[in-house]
């Protein structure tokens, strides 16, 4: 190799290093701000909690103290244009749990075994009608599902706890199918071969050995489902009657925390709108222990 030849390639070699450095360099800058991005994403997730809490806490908090923390949260009686008013939500905190417990009791047993059904049984071209349109329930607007409980569930149960429970169980049915099928396909097949090999038949096979080994996925449907049924308002109001007194029976009327909130602060002012609001420190503390709950239960099953 003569002198311009070796010229020539050691030029070839260090174009060649200054574009892999050019391209390592490029790489490493979009490295940095897809980093930055990310971060500044998490960061505006973790300031809108703070700030809501903040709003919540700095409204809600004065109002508690006017009225007395015993007196709001243990009060039977709610009655905004009483002189003096009373702030009692003990009634809409047990309407709350009588709902969301009617509806769990419904929805999350019925959406497992729905999963199963769409997992591990139902014939595919079944399968390409029944899934869109459980995806489908998932889009029906609350007010929708409130028509549907005021004109077949309530002529059957009434404006009732019941059928508030009945209402919330069929709205939380997406959430549990399509969280709990998620998790019993990602399953290993393994798991299933294993069971038929030990002579199991296949529906022991699912229910004894597939459904544990996707406990986890289907505690989080529940856990989501849950937090749909507390939150939820419009289908609530439109069926549960709405009355803000002590539950004594599922087939009288309740009234929620959510409910309670809705239909007065329209018209609210003063303590009476500070007390609403406080309201909704009572719900979200309410939602924060049940998702703790749930939380300390998943790490004692695992």
């Amino acid at each position: 190799m003569n002198i311009e030849q070796e010229k020539r390639l050691n030029g070839i070699m260090e174009a060649a290093s200054a574009a892999m450095s050019a391209g390592q360099m490029k790489k490493l800058v979009q490295e940095k701000l897809m980093s930055v991005v990310f971060f500044l994403s998490a960061a505006a997730s973790i300031l809108a909690l703070a700030l809501i809490c903040f709003f919540l806490l700095a409204n809600g908090l004065p109002a508690i103290g006017k009225i007395g923390a015993a007196a709001f949260l243990l009060g039977k009686e709610w009655s905004p244009s009483d002189v003096p008013p009373s702030f009692g939500i003990l009634p809409m905190i047990a309407g709350s749990l009588y709902v969301t417990a009617g509806a769990i009791f419904i929805g999350v047993p019925t959406g497992i075994l729905t999963a199963v059904f769409l997992a591990r049984v139902c014939p595919q071209k079944l399968y390409r009608a029944v899934k869109p349109a459980v995806d489908l329930l998932a889009g029906v607007p609350s007010v929708v599902y409130g028509f549907f409980g005021m004109t077949a569930i309530v002529p059957l149960a009434g404006n009732s706890i019941l059928s508030a429970c009945i209402l919330l169980g069929i709205m939380i049915l997406p959430t549990v199918i399509v969280i709990s099928e998620s998790a019993i396909r990602a399953v290993p097949p393994q798991y299933y071969e294993g069971a038929l090999a030990l002579g199991a038949g296949h529906y022991r096979a699912v229910f004894a050995v597939e459904l544990p080994a996707a406990k986890s996925g289907i505690l989080a449907a529940a856990v989501l489902s849950v937090g749909r049924a507390v939150g939820e308002t419009m289908a609530v109001i439109m069926v549960a009657g709405n009355q803000a007194r002590m539950p004594v029976s599922l087939l009288k009327g309740a009234r929620t925390l959510t409910a309670n909130i809705v239909i007065e602060m329209g018209y609210a002012a003063e303590l009476h709108r500070e007390a609403l609001i406080a309201t909704g420190v009572a719900l979200f503390v309410f939602i924060l222990l049940i998702n703790m709950s749930f939380s300390a239960l998943t790490k004692r099953s695992f």
